[in-house]
């Protein structure tokens, strides 16, 4: 349970604009909110939430089981979106939204995302991170955060057969915040605790693959190892902090030999997403899809 943060004016024309911008994905969208199935990624309680009971606190969506914007987060968890069977590729991406560690922009930067990789016979779980900027919060992004992170790729990896997953195709994918995670996912795994009595710890958090959409984060936050899973990085040039972490990330994954890709588009600013826009960066899901076609992560086109 939850309360909304702000109140929904209907009569907002930002609002009815951002209603269009959602029709405009037609029915993936659709398809994609009839499912939407949250699990807590800790039954018993996320390790630095144990014993909270507190309320997260979130603006309400349309549909019940899909809250939006959420401000405080204490149980972690994904929600999960799979492609019609007759569609399904086999390949998986944990999707973490943005909102700079304050919001977690979940509509937008998630299930909207899940709905384009629905589309092309990709599974999608909607990464709901503990939040560690917002205030009073006792979260940290490289301690919870990143946990919640990781430990959301090793359970995908541990239900993959349910899901009708290849535990060797599931990537990451995140946006500013998330863009940041992802990039932490991708530089900061291990193989699992063969010995842990929790099943879901046993399995690798390394991601086979990851998607960093214009990220965020300190310098030096970030070490590339040699094994790291290919990436592919987007961002656009007026947004001008964001183009420098991508770039240094990019540069930092050529020293060490690890394939990637990146475009940076003149314009688009910050949080485009997946929406649709006059702009070229609009084009961007296009050359995601090549890129993932490419490495057999997509059925035929």
């Amino acid at each position: 349970m939850g309360q909304p943060a702000t109140v929904v004016d209907w009569r907002d024309p930002d609002m009815i604009s951002k209603l269009v911008c959602g029709c405009v994905l037609a029915a993936g969208v659709a398809v994609a909110v009839e499912r939407g199935e949250e699990i807590r990624l800790w039954p018993g309680g996320a390790p630095g939430s144990e014993g909270e009971t507190a309320a997260e606190v979130f603006e309400a969506g349309a549909n019940p089981k899909l809250q939006k914007r959420f401000t405080v987060v204490h149980y972690p968890s994904i929600y999960v979106f799979l492609p019609e069977k007759e569609k399904t590729t086999g390949a998986a991406v944990v999707v973490a939204p943005g909102g700079g560690h304050r919001t977690l922009v979940i509509d937008k930067e998630g299930y909207e995302i899940a709905a384009w990789l629905n589309a092309r016979g990709v599974a999608a779980f909607v990464l709901k991170y503990r939040l560690a900027r917002t205030a009073g919060s006792r979260y940290t992004v490289q301690e919870h955060a990143l946990a919640d992170t990781a430990r959301a790729i090793r359970l995908v990896r541990s239900r993959a057969k349910e899901w009708s997953v290849d535990p060797a195709r599931i990537g990451v994918m995140g946006f500013s915040a998330g863009g940041e995670l992802a990039a932490l996912a991708e530089t900061r795994f291990d193989r699992g605790n063969d010995g842990a009595s929790d099943p879901v710890e046993r399995m690798s958090s390394r991601p086979d693959f990851a998607v960093v959409v214009y990220p965020g984060y300190r310098p030096g936050t970030v070490t590339v190892p040699k094994d790291a899973p290919p990436a592919f990085l987007v961002c656009a040039d007026d947004d001008r902090s964001h183009v420098v972490t991508t770039v240094n990330l990019y540069l930092d994954l050529q020293k060490q030999g690890v394939s990637s890709e990146m475009h940076i588009y003149a314009s688009g600013a910050h949080g485009f997403g997946m929406r649709p826009s006059e702009k070229p960066v609009a084009t961007w899901p296009d050359r995601l899809r090549d890129w993932m076609a490419e490495r057999k992560l997509l059925g035929q086109r």
